[in-house]
């Protein structure tokens, strides 16, 4: 087998898992395909995810259903106002050794997983929020001067309230930034609400199985890498990203006029990250346009600041994103 055949059925073979995960997913989920998709081009992607919802809507029975497909370690922390950062990292405790000697040993907190669960995490302090903050960027928390290493693969999918404020910590901007996209979980319809009934109101009963090993999970990691993005498919990327800044020579007046700020470096690279995510789900070698635009809105939609008369008229991120990609001169096809 040359290397050519070898590598196209390397991409195959993932396309296929990805296509397994998610139908195991969705035997315990109902709805939610966006949803789903999106949470996985971003762990193929290596990002961290930050789901918005209203309660009750499954976000963290989704991530929990996630870990368990994917067999990574899962870890839930409750954020509250009087967590503290150590109660997410852990801290280092005296304990006596065999001659009866002190020693500081650390004692690892719940940071210390593949996939961890953030639940209502604007509900944290600031300062419990930077301890979070480096652990997401770095992959590394310090305790008393020592770095540890975070897992590997690490995620953090943060869940959030849009509706109930009160008491709530609103996430900096450089945090929100951290987070390769945003998600919006959206209220069920009519027949996947009577779905969602049969499946839990009844006796019978789904196990999970697993679907793809940690190794396996770092291996798709590794073959989006390799997905090929051409120079056509970079500008037009730089072009989406820069027509979101108000100062820019590509912004336009709907910019001009609702955005304070527009996204950054970062959020390009996250763009083209989980572009090429999208085009291994579905066996593909190369990045489309069509990779870009169905993963413009979750990547940008955080990244683009609002002025004050943009909060004022309640404009939605995801219109003026819809807006700069259907008038963006297109230099090549999907």
């Amino acid at each position: 087998m040359s290397a050519t055949t070898e590598k196209e059925l390397q991409f195959t073979n993932a396309a296929e898992m990805i296509t397994k995960v998610k139908e195991e997913i969705q035997l315990f989920i109902v709805g939610q395909d966006e949803v789903i998709d999106q949470v996985l081009w971003s762990i193929i992607a290596g990002g961290h995810v930050l789901l918005e919802g209203l309660p009750g809507l499954g976000k963290t029975m989704l991530i929990k259903t996630i870990a368990e497909c994917l067999d990574l370690g899962f870890s839930r922390i409750q954020f509250t106002p009087d967590i503290m950062p150590s109660d997410i990292t852990g801290t280092m405790l005296l304990q006596p050794d065999e001659s009866g000697k002190q020693n500081f040993v650390f004692h690892e907190g719940p940071l210390f997983s593949n996939i961890i669960l953030a639940d209502e995490i604007n509900r944290a302090t600031p300062k419990t929020q930077s301890a979070l903050l480096e652990a997401m960027g770095e992959k590394t928390v310090t305790i008393m001067g020592e770095t540890k290493q975070m897992e590997k693969p690490f995620f953090v999918l943060a869940t959030q309230n849009p509706i109930d404020m009160e008491g709530t910590y609103p996430l900096p901007e450089a945090q929100t930034d951290r987070f390769i996209c945003k998600v919006h979980v959206q209220y069920p319809s009519k027949e996947e609400l009577r779905e969602i009934v049969r499946r839990t109101t009844g006796i019978e009963t789904h196990n999970l199985n697993n679907i793809a090993s940690l190794e396996e999970v770092i291996t798709l990691q590794m073959l989006a890498k390799e997905i090929l993005v051409s120079d056509e498919i970079i500008d037009y990327a730089i072009n989406i990203i820069s027509s979101t800044h108000p100062h820019s020579e590509e912004a336009d007046e709907v910019v001009k006029q609702y955005i304070q700020y527009g996204s950054g470096p970062r959020g390009l690279q996250s763009l083209i990250s989980m572009a090429k995510a999208r085009a291994l789900c579905f066996g593909r070698y190369h990045v489309s346009i069509g990779d870009i635009k169905q993963v413009a809105k979750p990547v940008l939609r955080h990244r683009m600041i609002l002025n004050f008369e943009g909060e004022a008229n309640g404009v939605q991120a995801d219109n003026i994103i819809d807006h700069l990609i259907n008038n963006l001169v297109q230099g090549a096809r999907s």
